[in-house]
């Protein structure tokens, strides 16, 4: 089963379930889907994995940046953005924990971290890591490597 067919499935429920704000928190996942495929000239209905998660990762990174900039005094808006990032946060993909990132680092770039270049370690590492650990973290621990 696609990740993008249990999307729309809870979609779905959550409309039976006339809970509005986790409708337009799923719904907002599946527009921004579907619009990356169409901009890709591929097929709307079947979206790739890859493309859902790249969506799903995008969005709660906005949702942190919205519950992190967001004034204490507006509780309303917080509870919205926390709600929002929960109901997202379901589909977003297990990430690695530190201690993976520098295992799969020193596996299987041992030869790159030994040049001690930031710019090169990151540019070979980063395809193979994105979407399954943190940007931040993995920038962090390369940091650390090339000291």
């Amino acid at each position: 089963m696609l990740l993008i067919e249990k999307i729309r499935a809870d979609q779905i429920s959550a409309m039976k379930e006339k809970n509005n704000e986790k409708k337009l928190a799923i719904s907002s996942l599946i527009d921004a889907a579907k619009k990356i495929v169409i901009d890709k000239g591929g097929d709307r209905v079947n979206i790739p994995d890859d493309i859902v998660t790249q969506v799903v990762l995008k969005e709660l990174k906005t949702i942190k940046e919205q519950i992190d900039s967001c004034p204490a005094d507006r509780e309303d808006l917080l509870t919205e953005f926390k709600n929002r990032y929960a109901y997202v946060e379901a589909y977003a993909p297990k990430l690695m924990s530190k201690e993976e990132v520098i295992k799969l680092i020193n596996d299987k770039f041992a030869d790159v971290v030994a040049g001690k270049n930031k710019g090169l370690i990151m540019k070979s590492i980063m395809p193979e890591l994105k979407g399954k650990a943190d940007g931040k973290l993995i920038n962090e621990i390369v940091e650390e490597l090339c000291k």
